[in-house]
């Protein structure tokens, strides 16, 4: 698979299955970054935000098609925040 195909894939999968504002992915052939926003994450301690996250991709680790995921969530306010300072 492609880099902008497994890009598309794991975006789809994490939007299928959450309701999120926004998912942002970066593959770079290795590792695998992604941000997810949405206020369902206001009352989720920081594992259960990255579990609600990962769930939706199990197959695609297990399979073998990503290995190294790196996850970061934010709510709406959160999210504005991070995006002044980067």
């Amino acid at each position: 698979m492609e880099v902008k195909e497994i890009e598309e894939l794991v975006s789809k999968l994490i939007n299928d299955a959450l309701e999120l504002d926004e998912v942002h992915v970066k593959f770079d052939g290795s590792q695998c970054r992604i941000n997810a926003v949405s206020d369902m994450f206001d009352d989720l301690s920081r594992v259960k935000r990255q579990q609600a996250v990962l769930k939706p991709l199990a197959d695609i680790i297990k399979d073998g098609t990503i290995h190294a995921v790196t996850v970061k969530t934010f709510n709406k306010a959160q999210w504005q925040r991070d995006k002044l300072f980067n």
